[in-house]
């Protein structure tokens, strides 16, 4: 998967209005927190108070996104008052502050009457993750002790280690991030074997190999786009290729109906788009391999690690 973030013209409301209905297209509750082992909570402000309304969707939300584990949120001042500092580098997200209220109003015949108003206003933001300093009491604990999977071979430990891409462990989401040319995959504590993670590092390094330093493919779509759907079928095939020669498995990894749908739109639309899809992916695994260490030459490995454990 590859993340981008939507900038338009447009109000505070509608943006974030805009951005759950992206998310409900993808098939996904922005509602329904997603990451697991840390107590599930509304999002809070620095008081503890809840946020309410869209605030409360649309931080969980940004939260997913994000891969922020803790609940709370606060302004830059709150942050500092709490004796904490927001990392340098750290982007703010808005949060909406909404109020009714009844006025007076003269009438045009000098009578009184009461007209509704409303007030709309966004501020910036930041989750207690994006902060240091502050008191423990924002960093939740983990619900339960984390335990490694089975299966963790050193040969794929080499082989990955040896890739050289900027990775990190945070969240429970995985994907790729062009402008910052940077892979995030879960804690392997999170996945139920280590093939599985293997596995899912290798489709989000199949993205990694479209940045423009390397392979210069286009990976500025959203979802939904033609595009966006071409690359995750590059990816796809390209993390089967890696399974191959690895040894992993490619069955487990969950593609939303919408993806399917989406690559059948492509292919039945362009009898040559597998075609591509199929040389870039290629392409894109190859590059893996020499990388991790595989040389390759007419398309096959000098080492067969699937039988050389």
């Amino acid at each position: 998967m590859t993340k981008s973030l939507r900038t338009a013209s447009t109000s505070p409301a509608q943006r974030i209005t805009a951005a759950i209905i992206e998310k409900l297209e993808q098939g996904t509750k922005p509602w329904v927190k997603p990451w697991r082992g840390v107590p599930l909570s509304r999002p809070l402000r620095y008081c503890g108070t809840p946020y309410r309304g869209m605030n409360t969707f649309w931080l969980w939300m940004v939260a997913d996104a994000c891969a922020y584990a803790s609940p709370f949120w606060m302004t830059y001042r709150q942050c500092q008052k709490l004796g904490g500092q927001v990392r340098k580098g750290e982007k703010s997200t808005i949060a909406i502050f909404y109020k009714s209220y009844k006025k007076e109003i003269e009438t045009a015949d000098g009578g009184q009457d009461t007209e509704n108003q409303r007030v709309l206003k966004a501020y910036a933001v930041f989750n207690a993750d994006q902060c240091d300093g502050l008191p423990e009491f924002y960093y939740p604990n983990p619900l339960v002790a984390a335990l490694e999977p089975e299966g963790r071979e050193e040969r794929l430990d080499a082989f990955f280690g040896q890739v050289g891409a900027n990775l990190r462990h945070h969240g429970a989401q995985a994907y790729y991030e062009p402008l910052r040319d940077r892979v995030t995959m879960p804690p392997v504590e999170l996945f139920g074997a280590f093939d599985h993670y293997y596995a899912t590092l290798a489709h989000e390094l199949s993205h990694w190999t479209g940045h423009s330093s390397r392979l210069d493919r286009d990976l500025k779509n959203r979802f939904g786009s033609e595009a966006y759907a071409a690359e995750e079928l590059i990816a796809e095939l390209s993390s089967a290729i890696l399974g191959a020669e690895l040894g992993l498995p490619v069955s487990h990894l969950d593609h939303h109906a919408s993806y399917i749908a989406s690559w059948l739109k492509i292919l039945k639309s362009d009898e040559r788009a597998i075609l591509t899809a199929a040389a870039k992916a290629e392409e894109a695994a190859t590059l893996l391999l020499e990388l991790g260490g595989l040389q390759t030459c007419e398309g096959e490995t000098d080492v067969d690690l699937a039988s050389a454990a």
